[in-house]
């Protein structure tokens, strides 16, 4: 009976200790938008920012899940060795693409709003892209992967209402259609863009 106690009492706080340790969407968003201001108001060089930015990304984005939804139904006709060479090379790019283009703004200022739970698997996260004198203000909703509630990650970003995964994906199948869907050919774009 003691060992029946002692079990009920280890999992009352293990289960204590994972919902103290969960990480609300609209927090981890704006402490992710918080972290990428930092670095973009501190007197770096812009390669210094672009890897503080990478690292960011790395941990608070799922880059995986978005580089196999981008590449849409032709994932399922890889094998095991084309799916690890196509992470990488996403992977490569997806840092690249995004850091580059984040690093050109100087201190964004972003203000989460509210957030929206679709289901246990995802959260929308709403916020505001504050405007300047250069731009206006942006809507910016994010779509959080919540399926483990200690470690959420961005699955994509929805910039006044256009989805940036849905957009790539569309990228992505043009240059696979038009070279009847041989992967090799959609790597070789990655490569160049990535070593540019």
């Amino acid at each position: 009976m003691k060992n029946y106690k002692l079990i009920f009492l280890i999992l009352i706080f293990l289960n204590n200790y994972i919902i103290s340790h969960s990480i609300e969407p609209d927090v981890f968003v704006q402490s992710t938008v918080n972290r990428a201001s930092k670095v973009l108001s501190e007197d770096l060089t812009k390669k210094e920012k672009i890897d503080k930015l990478k690292l960011i990304a790395k941990e608070t984005v799922d880059i995986r899940g978005i580089g196999f939804y981008t590449l849409g139904a032709i994932r399922k006709n890889l094998n095991d060795n084309e799916k690890t060479k196509y992470s990488k090379l996403f992977e490569s790019y997806f840092l690249k693409s995004f850091s580059s283009r984040l690093s050109e703004y100087t201190n964004p200022e972003i203000d989460v709003q509210d957030k929206e739970v679709l289901n246990e698997k995802y959260t929308i996260v709403n916020s505001l892209l504050k405007a300047t004198n250069e731009r206006p203000e942006i809507k910016i909703t994010w779509r959080v992967y919540t399926k483990d509630p200690t470690n959420p990650l961005i699955r994509d970003l929805i910039i006044e209402g256009l989805s940036l995964a849905r957009t790539q994906k569309e990228e992505f199948a043009s240059i696979l259609n038009s070279n009847n869907n041989d992967i090799n050919a959609l790597f070789k774009v990655l490569e160049e863009f990535s070593q540019e």
